[in-house]
C-alpha cells in the first residue's frame, strides 16, 4: 500500500518499541520476527527515530577489492539515488570478525547527498563526531578506527542485520532500542495504532502512578484488572 511522506514523518513521533507494540495487533507475523536482536546501537545524536526504505548491500574488509567490486560501489550509489526517499542504507559486513569500517564522514556525506537519512549496519562505523554534526544517523554493531579493505561484495540483496532479514525496499523504523520492519499493509494505519496502543497502557500506568504518589500499594486483583483492560485495548489498536 502507498505510504505518503507525511505518514512516514508521523511515525517518527513514536519510539520503536511503541511501533512494535502496535504492529503486534495487526497479526501479520509471529511475535518472534521482524526486529533486531541485541547488538545494534545508535552511535550519533538523534532527537527522533530513523524511518525509511532499505537500500541493501554486503561488504568485506579482509581482502582488497577486485575492479568489479570497486565498480559495485557506484551501482549502490545509483540504487540509493533512484529510490524515493527517505532511504536507509542497510549494510551487512560478512567477515567472520569485521575489521574495516565501510562508514565514515565521506560515505555519510555521499549517501546523505543521494537521499539517505542514515545507515543500519552489522559492521563498523567511524568519524562519529563529524557524522553527528552532519545529521546522518549511524546505527551499528561496532565502532572502528580503520577502513582496512572495506568494499562491496553484493548489493540489492537480502541482508542479515542482528537477526533481522532485510530486503531491498523494506520499510524500517529504528531508534536507540533497535530496528523493526514495518509491513507495507500496516504502514498507512500504523500511527493511529501507535496512539491507541499508548492509550491502552494508561489502563496500568495511570493507577500505578497514582499509587506511587500516595504510597498505597495496589492489590494483585487490581493489577490483574488493569492489565486485562490494557490487553483488551491493545487488541483493538489495529482495528
Amino acid at each position: 500500500m502507498y505510504v505518503s511522506k507525511e505518514q512516514l514523518e508521523e511515525l517518527r513521533a513514536f519510539d520503536t518499541p511503541t511501533v512494535w507494540n502496535a504492529l503486534e495487533g495487526f497479526k501479520l507475523r509471529p511475535n518472534t520476527q521482524g526486529f533486531t536482536y541485541p547488538g545494534m546501537l545508535l552511535r550519533t545524536p538523534a532527537d527522533k527515530p530513523m524511518v525509511g526504505y532499505a537500500a541493501t548491500a554486503k561488504v568485506s574488509g579482509i581482502t582488497a577489492p577486485t575492479p568489479e567490486e570497486k565498480e559495485m560501489m557506484f551501482a549502490f550509489f545509483e540504487d540509493v539515488r533512484a529510490m524515493a526517499g527517505p532511504v536507509i542504507a542497510v549494510v551487512e559486513d560478512i567477515d567472520p570478525r569485521p575489521i574495516g569500517s565501510f562508514w565514515g564522514e565521506v560515505q555519510a556525506a555521499t549517501f546523505k547527498a543521494l537521499g539517505a537519512v542514515g545507515t543500519l549496519t552489522q559492521g563498523g562505523v567511524r568519524d562519529l563526531n563529524e557524522v553527528g554534526q552532519l545529521g546522518f544517523q549511524f546505527f551499528s554493531t561496532d565502532i572502528m578506527v580503520a577502513r582496512a579493505e572495506s568494499h562491496l561484495v553484493d548489493r540489492n540483496c537480502p541482508v542479515d542485520i542482528c537477526g533481522l532479514i532485510v530486503h531491498p525496499g523494506d520499510l524500517i523504523h529504528a531508534d536507540c532500542h533497535g530496528a523493526v520492519i514495518i509491513p507495507r499493509e500496516a504502514a498507512p494505519k500504523l500511527a493511529d495504532a501507535c496512539r491507541r496502543v499508548s492509550g491502552a497502557e494508561l489502563s496500568v500506568l495511570k493507577p500505578c502512578r497514582e499509587a506511587i504518589q500516595t504510597g498505597e500499594k495496589p492489590t494483585v486483583d487490581q493489577l490483574r484488572m488493569w492489565r486485562d483492560e490494557m490487553a483488551k485495548q491493545r487488541m483493538k489498536a489495529a482495528l
